[in-house]
């Protein structure tokens, strides 16, 4: 055999074989008549770079795929990337800063091509940096939401929906970024709890020549007072009544501005006051409407103070907010100021504090667009895994909001909108098509006299078209791709983006399908450090994906993330998991290893035929007992379950017992039967663990015999039945064995010296299979089955078998009485907690029956285990 290595090393043979699997063409797919399965991946930014969260995500994807390859389905998993409006613009303006140019010192097309480059030499790393994850992605298919078959299919969907009626301009309260300079939709804004201040501001009441009276109000912030243009107060509030139909002037810049009254205000909340700035608040604005007041806009779209403001014009809002309280409180205007804690909305791309902004925008209607999304769900024809995020999903498109399509940004899919000097404005593909709609109004006009709307749509927008526009599904109708692969199968993604991509893609689907885009959602968690925090650059508890990947090998980080992230529930990474993830990998190495040295030592004689039969016939039926164990677990998306229970068949059962059972002496030849078996099973736990960890898998599956083909593609044996009584026997046997050994530790008997096994139980048949097997493991001379006690031997209770070793060592009989009497005080603790469990009625009555049986299992094994110690005292005195 050549020289394996002492431990796996990763590096080599996961370049490898990512290379020779690229080489053999096993990730494309091409429709046949084969079933096919297939997933859409989440596209990632072109300004991304790997991440814990892409890593958790594209390894859920790639086991799936992997998976479905092996069942014979055709299995096809699409990969691409996301223009990212404002993550991009920000990376490009930041970029263009360095080099010493101002975006506004250049036209758009100049900056578009700048845009255009760092895509080109940025947008793809990401996607090289999931090969080293090992995903088997088909290249060939990969796809870019500004393709130019894609932007016309966005195009066409605007056109679409806006000669619906769905898509409308209008002006409105909006979430404006001031970094971004740009519109939010409401799912762009985070809410998060912020300390702030409350400032108690005193206004003066105008009452002639006498004004000193005053009216107070609490705001977080004062920087927006001289946009105020009334103060609101309950109309029944017993200490305002006096000031109905009066008005008081704004601090520091004494503008007249009326009281008036309405129902919205709180009587019992803050000073029962209002101040009201329509320009920013979206509830102050709906009051400004609602009693005709004027609007009065103090921000520039960068958050700083413009002219209307008068007082700290050029300065950022909270530099403002800063000089305002300094003028306030000089003023004696500031009664008092509390600490306050409340949510604020920051942007969900630069994390900047977000404004209200009113503002002329593109609109989608959504109410309708949502019915059939919304019932889909509902009515389980698509699956959310786990379900409990069904609630959530319910709420918001129950509740859903017009969505605010327009961004003032230059690199996405430009609005198709032409405007003429007078405003008047066409929807439509081209310039042409425009000016022909405009011209119907005016005969005269030139395509010179008009332009294009200069917003672009929000990232989204063209992402929600994303299962079967990678298809070209409305680019190219009916194609037979997107007849074959439409609607995909599975959607893994996180549940923060369940609002902004998932519902919208269900809405697109029946829109513009009628079907919907996936059947099944597989939410993933969200990573967070072991202090439960987010993982994030500015925190810098975002470990190097890559440099943990060189560290500890694919296999072992896609094993440390999976093992700890059940669907839907967030995963604290600990990077001992990559730990064992590696230590796992040299687990099964060292099986390889411990087979291979067997490999010139088999016989064609029968020998070890008692040790070896049953061994070989347990784990037959315990493989088939894991199959479709992970089977269940697979179709039930616990992915994290089924790779725990692969984890325990190969560690425990194959590595730590039945290997042990079949191991030769030293020297000595094994069947070659057994061996064959050996390499048998070893194949299916390789073919079981594949999807989790490729790279190990193939590399062993290639060591242990010279084969015509991959595992990758290797097909998948169809499930057998088990025997429940045989792997009750096995349970026996590793229970008896491990009984003995620490029976001997505890007594101090070597491993090298050897014992006498006599066994007391009502059931002798059940050590036929075993005793061999027994007598090898634990060194015994002798297995014999008795219907009496034996004196001067050390007694272990399993269950209903009593065992009593004799040795040819002395054995310290006080020794032996100390541990015993422990064990017994021990035995006799345990039998009370579960008896005062049994005696609870509440616990009786609302526990289910198999727990109840459990426990009652429990205390009939405790009184078992107490007779046999009282017994083995008995024998000693």
């Amino acid at each position: 055999m050549s020289e394996l290595s002492k431990n796996f090393i990763p590096t080599e043979i996961e370049n490898k074989w990512y290379q020779h699997w690229l080489q053999k063409g096993y990730f494309n797919s091409v429709p046949d008549k084969r079933e096919p399965y297939t997933i859409v991946m989440p596209p990632p930014n072109v300004t991304g770079v790997l991440h814990m969260g892409h890593c958790l995500n594209n390894t859920i994807q790639d086991i799936l795929i992997r998976r479905a390859r092996m069942q014979g389905k055709n299995a096809c998993w699409v990969p691409g990337t996301d223009h990212a409006s404002i993550a991009t613009e920000a990376k490009v303006v930041a970029m263009l800063r360095e080099k010493g140019i101002a975006k506004s010192s250049l036209s758009r097309e100049k900056f578009l091509e700048y845009a255009w480059k760092w895509k080109e030499k940025y947008g793809g790393i990401i996607l090289e940096q999931l090969k080293k994850l090992g995903c088997s992605v088909d290249w060939n298919r990969t796809s870019f939401t500004m393709d130019d078959d894609y932007y016309q299919s966005v195009i066409q969907v605007f056109i679409d929906l806006y000669k619906k009626g769905y898509i409308y301009r209008g002006q409105r309260m909006i979430h404006w970024d001031v970094k971004a300079k740009t519109a939010l939709s409401d799912e762009e804004v985070i809410r998060k709890e912020t300390h702030q201040k409350l400032y108690y501001i005193r206004y003066a009441i105008n009452n002639g020549a006498a004004t000193n009276e005053y009216i107070t109000i609490a705001t977080v912030r004062p920087e927006t007072i001289m946009g105020d243009v009334a103060i609101c107060i309950h109309p029944n509030d017993e200490r305002y009544k006096h000031l109905h139909g009066k008005t008081v002037f704004v601090p520091l810049i004494h503008r007249e501005i009326p009281i008036i009254t309405d129902e919205y205000v709180a009587m019992d909340f803050g000073t029962g006051a209002l101040k009201i700035t329509p320009a920013h608040d979206a509830n102050d604005y709906a009051l400004g409407i609602k009693h005709k007041l004027p609007v009065i806009d103090i921000l520039n779209d960068d958050g700083t103070l413009n002219k209307l403001a008068q007082i700290g014009v050029g300065l950022d809002r909270f530099e403002a907010r800063k000089l305002l309280v300094e003028k306030l409180t000089e003023a004696n205007h500031i009664v008092k100021v509390e600490d306050y804690t409340s949510e604020v909305g920051y942007s969900e791309r630069t994390d900047a504090v977000v404004e209200p902004r009113l503002s002329l925008q593109w609109w989608v209607k959504m109410k309708e667009l949502a019915v059939p999304a919304l019932q889909a769900v509902m009515e389980n024809d698509i699956a959310f895994h786990p379900a409990k995020f069904k609630n959530l999903y319910n709420h918001w498109m129950s509740n859903i909001k017009d969505w605010c399509i327009s961004r003032q940004l230059w690199w996405g899919h430009r609005i198709p909108a032409w405007y003429d000097a007078s405003g008047n404005y066409a929807v439509a593909a081209t310039a042409v098509e425009a000016l022909i709609e405009l011209q119907k109004n005016n005969p005269q006009l030139t395509l010179q006299q008009i332009h294009q709307d200069e917003d672009c749509l929000d990232t989204w927008f063209s992402s929600w078209l994303w299962p079967f526009e990678v298809f070209k599904g409305l680019s190219k109708p009916n194609n037979a791709d997107v007849q074959y692969y439409y609607p995909t199968n599975t959607l893994v993604t996180a549940p923060e983006i369940i609002f902004f991509w998932v519902a919208r893609m269900i809405m697109a689907g029946y829109e513009f399908t009628n079907q919907l885009p996936f059947k099944n959602v597989y939410f993933t968690g969200i990573v967070r450090d072991k202090l439960g925090r987010k993982m994030s650059k500015s925190l810098g508890n975002s470990p190097d994906l890559l440099g943990l990947i060189d560290t500890y090998g694919a296999d072992a980080v896609r094993f440390g993330i999976m093992i700890a992230s059940p669907a839907g529930n967030d995963i604290l990474f600990d990077e001992a998991s990559l730990e064992q993830g590696r230590n796992f990998n040299n687990k099964i190495w060292n099986a390889l290893k411990l087979v291979k040295l067997w490999e010139a030592r088999f016989t064609d004689n029968e020998i070890n035929t008692n040790d070896t039969t049953f061994a070989l016939q347990w784990f037959e039926n315990r493989l088939a007992q894991v199959q479709q164990e992970v089977e269940s677990l697979m179709q039930q998306f616990k992915l994290s379950e089924a790779l725990k229970v692969i984890y325990s068949l190969i560690w425990d059962d194959f590595c730590s017992w039945y290997l042990e059972w079949v191991k030769p002496g030293f020297e000595q030849p094994i069947s070659k039967k057994v061996y064959a078996k050996t390499i048998e099973y070893f194949d299916v736990l390789l073919q079981l663990l594949h999807p989790f960890m490729p790279f190990i898998t193939e590399e062993i599956y290639h060591q242990l015999a010279n084969r015509n083909s991959d595992l990758c593609i290797k097909l998948m044996l169809p499930i057998t039945q088990h025997n429940q009584k045989v792997l009750e026997e096995g349970e026996l046997l590793k229970q008896v064995i491990t009984a003995i050994r620490e029976a001997r530790v505890k007594n101090n008997i070597k491993p090298k010296d050897a014992i006498e096994l006599f066994v007391e139980t009502p059931n002798a048949p059940v050590f036929n299979n075993i005793q061999s097997i027994i007598s090898k493991q634990v060194n015994a001379s002798s297995f014999q089955i008795v219907n009496n006690t034996i004196n001067n031997s050390i007694v272990v209770a399993i269950e209903t078998h009593k065992l009593y070793i004799v040795s040819t060592a002395a054995i310290d009989n006080t020794a032996l009485k100390e541990n015993l009497l422990k064990d017994l005080a021990y035995q006799m603790n345990f039998l009370q907690s579960v008896e005062k469990k049994l005696n609870n009625e509440k616990f009786v009555q609302n526990a289910s029956p198999a727990v109840v049986a459990m426990e009652q299992k429990k205390k009939a094994d405790a009184l078992a285990r107490i007779q046999t110690i009282e017994e083995s005292l008995k024998s000693l005195q």
